[in-house]
């Protein structure tokens, strides 16, 4: 490990002064990024801790709900308003890691966490053009299992790790963004980019930007939403397919619908075609599967991830029949 620079921020204006050092790194619970570190894949000349800035969960006036970026994910997660008010998003982040884990890793390093792709990770033997561009991508020819069917490129078929990411992206959360530009925001679905020709830009952040919170709009239909994640193993284990999902239905008919989908991208992959063709439909399980077959329409298997087209398929399907009282 290479010799760094520690420094602990105060506030926002601190953290954005530090963090416009040359090689500098904003580190929150560190729970991926010291990993990353000792890899070498991340070699930081500065690190400027971010955990004392805002780590509270405050209702809007609208009835949303805003989230510091250095909130807890134990906290958001028994959070008593996220829990009632978007259940997804508390049963997304439980299933995310370890309760250990979950106690130091943060909201805006959980949005940051980079891809769990082996070949990114094994820097002495294999090509990754998300760790050295143009170096080329091994897991195309090679094991390929766990890797994405939907937005991939030649240059790249990792997929995002984060669960708590997928449940956001269902429920229209928007990032607030700090930087020498000033402050902005971007909506959750916008904030990690497809990788293209270019995997090692992964997010929409400027150098030194830092997130402060996350929004959640507010949705009070979203209080029927739900997770489900399908993994190797019960517990501690990365998606092969998850599915976070909000359903408002009324007399029979899909009037409000939110699906977004982990495992099988870059990104958080929001379930738009799935979505355009439930709304003011009948809330059945013949209709939840033929708007899934039309969000999979798209995929693009490799040779050993074929299964999940029809894994994503049904895992669409069970939970929105669940969350619809499971009508035929």
């Amino acid at each position: 490990m290479k010799p760094f620079t520690y420094a602990r921020a105060g506030d926002v204006a601190e953290a954005l002064r530090a963090g416009a050092a040359p090689g500098a790194k904003y580190i929150g619970g560190g729970t991926n990024l010291v990993d990353l570190m000792r890899e070498t894949i991340e070699q930081p000349t500065a690190l400027v801790d971010v955990t004392g800035l805002s780590s509270d969960i405050k209702r809007l006036r609208d009835g949303g709900l805003l989230i510091g970026a250095a909130v807890r994910n134990t906290e958001l997660a028994t959070h008593r308003e996220v829990r009632t008010q978007s259940p997804v998003l508390s049963r997304a982040v439980v299933a995310g890691a370890s309760g250990q884990i979950r106690n130091m890793a943060t909201v805006g390093g959980n949005m940051l966490q980079r891809t769990r792709c082996a070949y990114f990770y094994d820097a002495g033997g294999s090509r990754c053009n998300k760790r050295n561009p143009g170096q080329g991508c091994d897991a195309i020819e090679g094991f390929n299992r766990t890797h994405a069917i939907l937005g991939a490129s030649s240059a790249c078929v990792a997929t995002h790790p984060s669960d708590m990411c997928v449940a956001l992206a269902a429920l229209d959360a928007v990032v607030h963004l700090d930087g020498p530009a000033g402050a902005r925001k971007v909506p959750l679905t916008e904030l990690h980019r497809l990788p293209g020709d270019h995997p090692e830009v992964e997010t929409v952040l400027g150098r030194g930007e830092l997130i402060t919170a996350v929004e959640l709009p507010p949705l009070p239909w979203a209080r029927r939403s739900t997770y489900r994640k399908v993994r190797d193993r019960a517990s501690y284990a990365f998606a092969l397919v998850s599915v976070a999902a909000a359903l408002d239905v009324r007399g029979g008919e899909v009037r409000n619908v939110r699906i977004a989908l982990g495992g099988v991208a870059h990104k958080p992959w929001r379930a738009h075609e799935a979505e355009a063709a439930l709304t003011g439909g009948p809330a059945t399980t013949r209709a939840f599967r033929a708007a899934a077959e039309a969000e999979l329409m798209a995929a693009k298997p490799l040779r050993d991830n074929g299964f999940k087209i029809e894994l994503a398929t049904r895992t669409i399907t069970a939970v929105l029949s669940e969350l619809a009282g499971g009508t035929r």
